[in-house]
């Protein structure tokens, strides 16, 4: 297998990554990184702390503060570079933060009302009626098994971290995204709630969506089975296999592979 990955699809990829560099306040942290990601697969990147895999997702979904200097990101076939934050997450794209902030004086409700409208919006479509967007929401939230009385809360204030992490798969439920990236959402979490985050995302699966699922451990990937997985070293996709690379790197670590 090459660290293109070896899986074809017409060569009609959702995500291509060619040779990427990028960094922050001048310092470089990708330093060439090759991915192909078709419809209806699941990525994970994995790799030892400061390898990259954040700043990886960082770059793809546009952070301003990282900056690309050299390489190609084309998502769709469009050059995803050219493209702001706003425009890429109205594409199709989402990120699940591995820290998800709180928002004091906004409801979930709101907060998602106002995201929908505006993703309908970029594509040309009207708002969702009330009882439409109530009706979506209750449909969501059983989906990824959240509590509708988290509709009323305010975002993320006073939830727990298995809340948040939950809080950020319904988000993506309600957004519907052609890619999900999980940045680190398996980060301090039990196992009982690990298991809950990964059975949203399992129900979000589909031949149309795709996942890049970042993570230090192989825990989550017992539960959201990838298709394919990397290893980022010093921001280099050094190594590409299936489920089985990350069950030896659980049992090896990564010191062992270049």
């Amino acid at each position: 297998m090459d660290l293109m990955g070896d899986h074809k699809l017409d060569n009609n990829y959702l995500l291509e990554i060619n040779s990427l560099h990028a960094g922050i306040e001048g310092k470089e942290i990708l330093k060439g990184v090759d991915l192909r990601i078709g419809k209806g697969e699941v990525h994970a990147v994995m790799g030892p702390n400061g390898a990259g895999k954040s700043t990886l997702g960082a770059v793809i979904t546009g952070r301003r503060d990282y900056g690309v200097t050299g390489g190609e990101l084309r998502f769709c076939g469009k050059n995803l570079l050219a493209m702001a934050p706003e425009e890429r997450s109205w594409a199709g794209i989402f990120l699940s933060f591995q820290y998800p902030i709180e928002i004091p004086g906004v409801s979930i409700t709101n907060f998602m009302k106002a995201a929908v409208n505006a993703k309908r919006k970029a594509a040309g479509l009207p708002d969702l009626k009330p009882g439409e967007f109530l009706k979506l929401l209750k449909e969501k939230m059983a989906l990824v098994g959240m509590d509708s009385a988290f509709a009323k809360r305010e975002v993320n204030v006073g939830f727990s971290g298995g809340e948040k992490k939950r809080n950020e798969i319904f988000q993506m439920a309600m957004l519907e995204p052609v890619l999900g990236i999980l940045d680190e959402t398996d980060s301090g979490l039990d196992v009982d709630a690990l298991k809950t985050v990964a059975d949203g995302v399992n129900a979000l699966r589909s031949p149309e969506r795709s996942f890049i699922i970042i993570t230090h451990y192989q825990k989550l990937l017992e539960y959201i089975r990838p298709d394919f997985v990397h290893v980022l070293k010093e921001g280099r996709i050094v190594r590409n296999g299936g489920p089985e690379l990350a069950e030896a790197i659980w049992q090896d670590g990564f010191e062992g592979i270049n």
